[in-house]
């Protein structure tokens, strides 16, 4: 018989998390829960609320209003069952507190045994402790505390003065996971001279496994030094390659020194299968390790373990590995419940599921070109990197042989640059194409940019199956084309942009695309800030009609930080560019830009002069006037009687004004002609002169197939043939005309001949019939 309240509280989680992911919602619950986003939080209700208004709450906390489009992206994925009961587990460690104390020790003691014995046995580490702990840092942590106590007897009672007398070294790989040297000296009080990287194989072997030599060497100079060498913390499985350390070395090295040796990495998750590689193998006879179970099964809130074997338990419990309090212990209890709901089968099969699509994925890549992988074991390596690379022999040998033999060339660093760029953007368009597969882009120290898959951290959540990885394959092979074209067309874009006239070429190593290029404006002595505005309006105007074309560029202002400013960034490029008349076309409608707008600019000033010009004129005409008709008639009274004995006869004088021109004109031929003239021709507005002829459906920008060409030059010089064929046909003889005379024709039926001639596809039975032909001819006479 099952507990009822055990009965009701598993009833209730299965409810609730219905809710939580039931993605059909009916319109009274929207309204409600746009009602609880949009209220502002009041004080806490006196009458309390139901499960459900809270759990409706929650829900609405977990999407978020701006994320309400969204939304599916943001839950929990894959939680089955077996994440259930993950979950169930947090709700029972809280029910089992609250039992008695001495059942309490019983059942805390019965599942952190049960759990820890699982564990030793499924990942072949023999007579070993654990210790389960929320961040996977905290048991490399503990571990440290526990050795530090181990190798300083008196470190109880003097403390840091033992430290002081002889300094412990704790030494990392230089490949381990970003800031963990410094996590480690912030939480034990260490300084930071205490934690020693060890350099990578430089010259043998993988360029991401430590060197052993040199840290033979280190340790011996610690030694001399009076250092004490503590503890040595090495990779199965680094946090960018995937690459694992010479585990049987090392192991060599600290029993020589006796130091603790702690292994971490996501390799570890293959102990659990029948074949395991020899480099993994070693890491069981390692004094610690750390498994992270919930990204390898896809478990939800499940703590990370670190197994261990140490034989004095006070010291154990002086470190923090174990605990007094039963309650403490309840953190096994998820994992517990996980791992009896899986079994051994599922375990190892969820683990071996992310090895086949490792090992999927690996041999696709060795089918493919310019694709490089940085893999240490390839028959079974959980993580796989690769990278876009195109080798100077596939290009160009000759101009490149020079480059190759000198490392440090400019030519070179800048073409890494690239490559980085070019694996950020492709890496970044996998991960966009291909959800499911868990792809990310990494930065190595000796490779650069590159793109990993580790199904070990990501399948178990993510769902990943064969058909995902085949459609990374298949996504790739279309994103390699691209890649290529543009890195070939980017130098041949830069040389054009430099010899034409009014662009200037901006290098920018960051951009993944054909390049950067901004339309150079022709200043006139004006200043740095009228300059800088023209130059951003001419070049966003340049952007704007470049969008407008037909073309399957894209064409943007760059990225939003970092990116050079009044510039056009030209995206990624198929082959069959057209790279001259790309340039042509940014050019000339840079000119037609700049034209237009200095067009504008003149007529302004032109008008303003033109306008100053007229009111002189007026001014001078109104003089001219009180001259003519003297000064009596500018009287009121007196100027209208001596108008009306003697009206002054003025001849009217006007002026106007010549937009085209820009200057002022007499009306007097205006007032001649009672017609206003048209004046000058205003000038043709600047337009491109490309007019480059193509075939129907065919984009701006593309060249034209071999085929299409020979077709295009065939039909075009059949058809001057027939032009010549027509111009060299004999004139159309009159009846009753002998062959060799003609007769003298008039315009009018010259005319009619040519027209007759040229219209012979016209019906006959449109012509007139003959009886209208007779009574014209009547009505003539």
């Amino acid at each position: 018989m099952v507990d009822p309240t055990l009965a009701e509280m598993g009833k209730n989680l299965n409810e609730a998390m219905k809710m939580l992911e039931d993605s059909q919602r009916k319109a009274e619950e929207e309204n409600e829960k746009k009602y609880a986003r949009k209220d502002i939080p009041g004080p806490l209700q006196g009458s309390g609320q139901d499960m459900v208004s809270i759990l409706q709450l929650v829900q609405n906390l977990m999407h978020g209003e701006e994320e309400e489009e969204a939304s599916q992206a943001y839950r929990l994925q894959n939680v089955g069952e077996q994440g259930h009961m993950a979950l169930l587990g947090h709700s029972l460690a809280a029910y089992i507190s609250v039992l008695d104390r001495e059942r309490l020790r019983k059942l805390t003691t019965r599942i952190l045994s049960d759990t820890t014995l699982w564990l030793c046995r499924l990942f072949r580490y023999e007579n070993g402790s654990a210790y389960y702990h929320e961040d996977d840092r905290e048991g490399l942590l503990k571990i440290c505390r526990l050795v530090i106590h181990t190798r300083y007897e008196d470190y109880t009672i003097e403390g840091f003065n033992v430290l002081y007398t002889k300094q412990p070294v704790i030494y990392i790989s230089s490949a381990a996971r970003t800031g963990l040297g410094q996590a480690l000296c912030n939480q034990l009080g260490l300084p930071l001279s205490c934690m020693c990287r060890v350099p990578c194989n430089t010259m043998f072997g993988s360029q991401h496994q430590m060197d052993v030599a040199l840290l033979d060497r280190v340790i011996k100079d610690d030694v001399e030094s009076g250092k004490l060498p503590l503890l040595l913390v090495a990779n199965a499985g680094t946090p960018g390659a995937g690459h694992t350390d010479k585990l049987g070395r090392l192991k060599e090295l600290c029993e020589q020194y006796n130091m603790w040796l702690h292994v971490e990495g996501v390799n570890l998750a293959t102990l659990a299968l029948g074949y395991v590689s020899s480099s993994v193998l070693a890491a069981t006879k390692c004094d610690s390790m750390t498994l992270t179970l919930g990204s390898w099964l896809g478990l939800p809130a499940v703590p990370a373990v670190t197994l261990y074997r140490h034989e004095d338990p006070s010291l154990s419990l002086a470190a923090g590995l174990t605990s007094s309090q039963p309650v403490e212990k309840l953190r096994a209890l998820p994992l517990w419940l996980s791992l009896q709901y899986l079994g051994h089968d599922g375990i190892v099969e969820r683990i071996k599921h992310a090895s086949q699509l490792s090992q999927r994925l690996l041999e696709n890549l060795k089918n493919l070109d310019f694709i490089k992988t940085s893999v240490e074991d390839e028959l079974s390596s959980p993580v796989v990197v690769f990278k876009f690379f195109w080798e100077y022999s596939n290009r160009d040998q000759t101009s490149h042989a020079a480059q190759a033999s000198t490392i440090q060339h400019p030519i070179i660093s800048n073409e890494r640059h690239i490559y980085d760029t070019f694996n950020q953007w492709l890496g970044e368009q996998l991960a966009q194409l291909v959800p499911a597969s868990g792809v990310d882009v990494v930065e190595l120290e000796d490779e650069g940019t590159c793109v990993r898959f580790s199904p070990l951290m990501t399948s178990a959540v993510l769902g990943t199956e064969i058909q995902d990885v085949d459609q990374l394959v298949d996504c790739l092979k279309m994103k390699i084309p691209v890649l290529t074209s543009t890195l070939q067309l980017r130098e041949e874009f830069e040389q054009e942009v430099r010899r034409t006239v009014g662009l200037l070429y901006i290098e920018d190593l960051s951009w993944p695309g054909l390049g950067v290029v901004r339309y150079n404006y022709h200043s006139d002595g004006k200043n740095d800030d009228k300059q800088e505005k023209e130059l951003e309006k001419i070049n966003t105007e340049l952007l704007k009609k470049l969008n407008e074309l037909e073309s399957d560029l894209t064409f943007s202002l760059g990225p939003e930080f970092g990116g050079q400013k009044n510039c056009v960034y030209i995206g990624m490029v198929t082959e069959d560019l057209d790279v001259s008349e790309l340039v042509e076309t940014i050019a000339a409608t840079g000119r037609e830009i700049e034209e237009n707008s200095r067009l504008l600019e003149n007529m302004t000033e032109v008008v303003r002069k033109g306008i100053q010009e007229a009111q002189l004129q007026l001014q001078k005409a109104n003089e001219e006037r009180l001259l003519e008709e003297g000064l009596l008639r500018q009287i009121p009274v007196v100027g209208s009687v001596l108008n009306w004995f003697s009206p002054f006869q003025a001849s009217p004088k006007g002026r106007t004004f010549n937009l085209t021109a820009g200057s002022l004109e007499s009306t007097e031929s205006t007032y001649v002609s009672k017609a206003q003239g048209t004046g000058t021709t205003p000038p043709p507005t600047p337009t491109s002169s490309l007019t480059k002829q193509r075939l129907p459906g065919q984009k701006i920008f593309k060249r034209s197939l071999r085929s299409s060409d020979a077709f295009s030059e065939t039909s075009s010089v059949s058809h001057c043939d027939d032009l010549e064929k027509i111009d060299q046909r004999p004139p159309t003889l009159s009846p009753g005309q002998e062959q060799g005379t003609l007769e003298t024709e008039t315009p009018e039926e010259q005319k009619e001949v040519a027209q007759a001639t040229d219209t012979e596809h016209i019906q006959s039975d449109k012509s007139p019939p003959d009886c209208m032909k007779v009574e014209e001819q009547e009505s003539q006479r």
